[in-house]
């Protein structure tokens, strides 16, 4: 069988003064929503305009001037106060009452009524307490209903927020933070008050709130269900604290980490450029003397020819056999100048500081530009070319100047290596991958190759195993970055005294359409 519901007490006042209606007035609440299963339903006063009497009138209770009235059945009453302290009075209902109604007789009451009071002052004692910690506290306190009411808040709250007591008490949450009339949810924001019955614990949220001048206060909201016996809600204590400040300087911060990275991002970039210019400059330098005798030698060359010309000249008449001797001077001549011009003019372009911009290169033309101009380094140390290169190569994106002093730092790398060994062989390769569309090139040498341990430390700055004056360790490490930054990869081969192999990949196009020194942008 259901479980039945305990049935309602109701009670009547025998006076009317006072104490009623103080009684009264503590009393008059909604019994059944307050889980309360008595209530008082009468009062009976010879003075019809006592205290108590006037508000029971005022709150329809039922109000009689003789107390025998309200022993008639159909006023179903079960217990009797007695609020007046004549003796007489309470011999006559004790000898007239029903024997279904029940009495409190004024000396029992008083007794309870006294200590109720003593418990009530202490409790307001208790609540002017927590009342003056709670508007000391400077995070923001409020006390909500499941209804969304806000019931109750601190000095802070009214203070931050620029509102009265008066505008809050009593209106719903969301109407006096977000100025709406339905519930957050419903409007698409995420309430933190749903959000705590769904997960059933205290939840945590940074919400944005105007203030009165509406500026946006950055607030953290910390919300704490109160829990009845039953498992329902009876409360919400939220705790809000304002961190518009601690937000702005958090903001302040990572806008000055993010301008120190920019710098340092812009001070790596030049310093990445001087270096790629230093390492220009070493590599015309070492070039400069094998240069030097391969202009010379084409120079005296022409300067022998015009000085046998001009003697001919000098000796007489111009004969029909001497003219055929001018012209094969002058095409010796000719070929000569056209062969310093190309030498000078490769030697030009690649100490030029020209500007980084990708275009569509030919890796077999700038493998031959570079080979031009290291022809007399690699002649002087007796080393032979060997060229595998792939006819069919497909054109690939990047820098043609960066391009070709990575080339020039593995051939001349490659020459060194040769040096001690009296010559040798450096065999170039270029090739072409389908899948991921790219292109390889790879320098092999013969010389004495790479410690195992070094290896690892080949692309360090200013890493050399060379002798003091022979090089400051920085073409590798540039080539590396050069590499890096058109997206691509290098691997190095070697075993000592059996020489080394580089081998370069490279896409056939870049992600972008500037070349970032730094393969930032490389996926």
């Amino acid at each position: 069988m259901p479980e039945m519901e305990p049935a309602i007490i109701n009670m009547a006042i025998v006076g009317g003064g006072p104490l009623c209606r103080e009684l009264i007035a503590k009393a008059a609440l909604d019994y059944r929503k307050n889980a309360v299963r008595a209530r008082i339903v009468g009062v009976a006063d010879p003075d019809i305009q006592s205290p108590g009497m006037v508000l029971a009138r005022e709150l329809g209770l039922k109000s009689v001037k003789d107390y025998h009235e309200l022993y008639e059945p159909h006023h179903n009453i079960h217990l009797l106060v007695i609020l007046t302290p004549e003796q007489e009075i309470l011999n006559d209902i004790l000898k007239t009452k029903p024997d279904t109604v029940r009495i409190l007789s004024h000396r029992v009451f008083d007794f309870i009524w006294k200590v109720i009071g003593v418990e009530e002052r202490k409790l307001r004692m208790k609540n002017r307490e927590m009342e003056t910690i709670l508007n000391g506290i400077q995070d923001y306190i409020l006390l909500i209903t499941p209804d969304m009411e806000i019931i109750e808040v601190n000095e802070a709250f009214l203070k931050g927020m620029g509102h009265t007591r008066k505008e809050v008490i009593g209106r719903k949450c969301h109407e006096i933070f977000h100025g709406v009339r339905q519930m957050c949810d419903k409007g698409g924001v995420a309430c933190p008050l749903n959000e705590a019955i769904r997960n059933k614990r205290s939840s945590q949220q940074i919400r944005t709130r105007a203030g009165q001048n509406g500026e946006p206060h950055y607030i953290e909201v910390t919300i704490f269900p109160i829990w009845e016996s039953d498992g329902r809600i009876s409360r919400f204590v939220e705790i809000s604290r304002d961190i518009t400040d601690r937000k702005k300087e958090e903001e302040e911060i990572t806008r000055r980490l993010e301008q120190m990275v920019e710098d340092r991002t812009r001070q790596l970039k030049e310093t990445h450029a001087q270096l790629l210019h230093q390492d220009k400059m070493a590599s015309m330098g070492k070039l400069s003397a094998s240069v030097v005798h391969e202009i010379n030698n084409p120079i005296a060359g022409i300067l022998n020819l015009i000085t046998l010309m001009k003697r001919i000249i000098g000796d007489g008449g111009i004969e029909q056999n001497d003219i055929d001797e001018f012209s094969r001077y002058l095409d010796l001549m000719e070929t000569e100048t056209r062969r310093t011009s190309r030498i000078v003019s490769n030697l030009l372009a690649f100490s030029r500081q020209s500007k980084i911009e990708l275009k569509r290169l030919d890796l077999n033309q700038i493998v031959e530009q570079t080979l031009l101009i290291t022809s007399n380094l690699l002649k002087i140390n007796g080393i032979r070319v060997e060229k595998q290169l792939d006819p069919d190569l497909p054109e690939f994106e990047g820098s043609e100047d960066q391009i070709q002093q990575a080339f020039m730092n593995f051939v001349s790398n490659a020459a060194e290596a040769m040096e001690s060994t009296k010559g040798g062989v450096l065999t170039i390769e270029t090739t072409c991958f389908a899948k991921p569309p790219r292109i390889s090139i790879s320098f092999r040498d013969t010389g004495i190759g790479i410690q195992r341990e070094n290896i690892s430390k080949l692309f360090d700055p200013f890493f050399t195993t060379k002798k003091v004056g022979k090089g400051v360790g920085l073409g590798l490490s540039v080539a590396y970055g050069i590499i890096e930054s058109h997206c691509g990869s290098i691997r190095v081969r070697s075993k000592a005294g059996k020489g080394t192999t580089f081998e370069v990949e490279l896409p056939l196009k870049q992600p972008s359409s500037t070349l970032d020194q730094h393969g930032d942008s490389c996926g």
